[in-house]
């Protein structure tokens, strides 16, 4: 009588997996496992612990239905529109497919190219060529039409790389033969030459993609600009989800499927809707926070210390967007590093890019932020597991020694990722012999080391915030054993031991 379905359901189990909840372990192997659907309770739970859960409810509450509200005000109902540029990403693509590759001189190619049949000796217009008038044995300076010296100073008299004027062999170019697959020219062929300097290489049968100008001549419509790569990012994501699921099991699964919901998210709400002039800041705030409520609680159940982690995510989210306004103005961060960037401002000029430069603050720590608050409310719950009788402090004391290691390596983690993406970059500076304060505080690497620091800063506030709460919550669920509840072997043991000295 009085205990209302809240308290009967409030454990603390996964809903669908087999490991038995904190607290009830000798239930669930008296049983031989958790019965699903079984809420079986030792009495009702302290007074604390229901004043505790009542206040955890009344902030999460309201703010998720804040966040459902501001879904709906701000859904962008779909990409707008724009007129293409035909620069960059901004390009029309067509679908392409090679079907030959063939190897041949590059001065023959260029020859072919610029005009004038090409003799052994080298580009066209001099060299022992046709000449720019057209008779064998012209003595024109060796350029190509337009004046562009051949071979370049950097290639050797070959167009190889090597030493000016060298005399190895020609240069072997390839030729491709491409085929338009897709739009209204499909089915016609066009060539692509690719040097011997060139990464790219075409192979028979290889998927490309194609730029597409219209207002371009006839034969300098189409260029390939990709290749297509679906067979082997799909088998990866295939590998991964079968990794994912063969460790993970059913908290897998659902790992898997709240991916799946957050990139959703990502696509259909928060990008379109800052492209539709909404306040990028907002958008992220609303869209990172249903990203929040939906992985942790598909994840890891709508359980007591589900909500913790999600309390925790939320004052380190609020201490990241405080600093990153900040330090962003404060530093003069434009935001406009890139060249996708300046393109996207281009297009759309109402976009804020300051704005957008701290909603990237916020969705880029909001992953790891999930990772340590559930981490270290999991690490509360057990050690309460573990010894009952331990009080709120010494959780704390023994989670934030936990917490601890966690951030060290976490902090580690986020300078290194960002040093391996950058590495091209950083690699040009130390080419450049710039100082290194000068490298840092330039506004292209300054962006990078706010975004970290800024993250991190949240990472490290919401270990205590997270632990402190666990700990108080914990204690409180679990403070007193239940009745025809036998005490752990490991606690007496330990208590004889302490007599004995």
């Amino acid at each position: 009588m009085g205990r209302t379905r809240a308290d009967q359901g409030a454990t603390d189990e996964v809903p669908g997996t087999s490991d038995p909840a904190p607290g009830h372990a000798h239930h669930a192997a008296g049983h031989g496992g958790h019965v699903p659907g079984h809420g079986h309770a030792h009495g009702p739970p302290s007074p604390a612990s229901a004043r505790l859960r009542r206040l955890v409810a009344a902030v999460l509450i309201p703010f998720a239905a804040a966040v459902v509200v501001g879904l709906v005000v701000l859904w962008p109902g779909g990409t707008p529109a724009h007129p293409r540029t035909g620069v960059g990403f901004d390009q029309e693509t067509r679908d392409g497919r090679v079907t030959r590759v063939e190897e041949l001189p590059c001065a023959q190619a260029d020859a072919e190219v610029f005009g004038g049949p090409a003799d052994a000796g080298g580009p066209p217009g001099g060299n022992g060529t046709s000449g720019a008038d057209g008779q064998p044995g012209s003595t024109a300076p060796p350029d190509h039409p337009g004046g562009i010296p051949w071979p370049p100073p950097s290639l050797g008299a070959s167009g190889a790389p090597g030493a000016p004027g060298s005399s190895a062999a020609p240069a072997e170019c390839h030729r491709a033969t491409i085929e338009v697959t897709s739009g209204a020219d499909k089915g016609r062929r066009i060539s692509q030459l690719v040097r011997p300097g060139e990464l790219r290489r075409f192979s028979v049968g290889q998927g490309v993609v194609l730029a597409y100008s219209p207002g371009a001549p006839e034969d300098l419509r189409y260029s390939v600009i990709d290749v297509r790569r679906g067979p082997p990012m799909l088998l990866l994501a295939g590998l991964f989800a079968v990794a994912v699921i063969v460790v993970g099991r059913l908290r897998g699964l659902t790992a898997l499927i709240a991916l799946a919901i957050s990139f959703a998210v990502l696509s259909f709400f928060i990008l379109p809707a800052i492209l539709q002039g909404s306040d990028p800041l907002l958008v992220a705030v609303v869209g990172g926070s249903a990203i929040m409520f939906v992985a942790l609680y598909l994840c890891h159940g709508p359980s007591a210390r589900t909500s913790v982690a999600v309390v925790g995510t939320l004052v380190s989210l609020s201490l990241i967007g405080v600093l990153g306004s900040l330090f962003i103005g404060w530093a003069h961060l434009t935001g406009n590093t890139s060249d996708e960037t300046g393109l996207v401002h281009a297009l759309y000029p109402d976009i804020e890019l300051h704005g957008l430069l701290l909603a990237g603050f916020i969705i880029g720590s909001l992953g790891v932020l999930d990772d340590v608050t559930v981490t270290q409310t999991s690490a509360v719950w057990e050690l309460k597991q573990a010894d009952p009788t331990m009080t709120a402090r010494r959780l704390y004391r023994a989670g934030i020694r936990i917490g601890r290691d966690h951030i060290a390596s976490t902090v580690n983690t986020l300078v290194l990722a960002y040093a391996g993406a950058a590495l091209p970059l950083m690699l040009l500076f130390s080419i450049a012999r710039r100082d290194v304060l000068d490298v840092a505080t330039s506004e292209i690497v300054a962006e990078e080391i706010a975004r970290t620091l800024v993250g991190s800063i949240g990472l490290v506030a919401s270990v205590p915030v997270t632990t402190g709460l666990a700990a108080i919550l914990a204690a409180a669920d679990h403070g007193k054993p239940a009745r025809g509840r036998p005490a752990p072997a490991s606690v007496p043991a330990a208590r004889g031991r302490h007599r004995g000295r």
